[in-house]
């Protein structure tokens, strides 16, 4: 009995080794549809999150070339593009979203990482300084705590920075009344109020604020995805999270959460590829 046991756990063992193997080395795409009378424009918007400086294929040219046939008017960046690290690199991050502002235009969130390191120079170096410095020459916008409004779209785009006591382990930050209008003011009414906020967790929160959608990513789909229970665990450890992966309602407001693309630290991805997400704007709707 002990040897089929042992049997038993070793082929476990291998086959989801394989699964995992798989899954980190591939991404998929994933659509979803968002309307409002104020869009001016229908749109193709691609969202990418949580690339942690991962390559699929040199220079990224598979994951380019995926984007390239979805035929973005424009790409939406919700952070960790790289991982905050002694020794990380930036390059493979910087390699592909200049080249992606070459071709479309670009709008970027900072996620825990770029925060990380923006905030410890004395840990990181010049890390952050140059990576924001690379990018911001390439065209694309860099939002941080600030809004990009494309009035011939009615859309105004805001890029939120939250405070490292937004992402800590093993509890919840309560988010503090008017700390969202502190730092990116209200939004407008007459405009479509686009979120680009890393951490999920507080969709009420940017619900209630006024954002009409809201592009997140930092739990990596919850790392290993069961059927019925979706993620298993987020970066906050809490096991089987309430925003995993998809879109999500509150009130009026809409939530597309990525999965993201790489992954740091524990290179666990089970049932659980890489995601390409692109996001279709329509005019109409309430």
């Amino acid at each position: 009995m002990l040897e089929i046991i042992c049997l038993a756990a070793a082929v476990a063992a291998v086959f989801f080794l394989l699964v995992m193997a798989y899954d980190n080395s591939r991404f998929v795409i994933r659509k979803y549809h968002c309307s409002d009378r104020r869009i001016k424009k229908d749109l193709n918007v691609v969202l990418l999150s949580d690339l942690h400086s991962k390559s699929f294929g040199t220079e990224n040219q598979k994951l380019i070339k995926a984007i390239d046939k979805l035929s973005p008017d424009l790409i939406l960046i919700a952070g960790d593009m790289y991982t905050a690290g002694k020794g990380q690199e930036t390059d493979t991050a910087g390699n592909l979203v200049c080249q992606l502002a070459k071709r479309y235009p670009v709008y970027y969130g900072n996620g825990n990482h770029e925060h990380k390191t923006r905030f410890s120079p004395e840990v990181y170096g010049r890390m952050y300084e140059k990576y924001a410095e690379r990018i911001g020459k390439s065209g694309i916008r860099h939002l941080v705590n600030e809004k990009a409004a494309l009035l011939e779209l009615g859309v105004d785009i805001y890029g939120l920075e939250l405070g490292r006591e937004y992402f800590g382990k093993f509890r919840s930050q309560k988010m503090e009344d008017g700390y969202l209008e502190r730092l990116l003011g209200k939004p407008r009414q007459t405009f479509y109020s686009i979120l680009i906020a890393h951490n999920p967790d507080y969709f009420k929160d940017y619900a209630a604020w006024g954002a009409d959608l809201v592009v997140s990513g930092h739990v990596h789909g919850g790392l290993m995805r069961l059927p019925f229970l979706g993620g298993v665990i987020s970066p906050a450890m809490k096991l089987f999270p309430e925003y995993d992966g998809g879109i999500f309602s509150e009130g009026n407001a809409k939530m597309v959460l990525s999965r993201g693309l790489g992954s740091h630290t524990l290179p666990i991805r089970i049932f659980n590829p890489g995601e390409l997400i692109l996001i279709r704007l329509t005019k109409g709707g309430r």
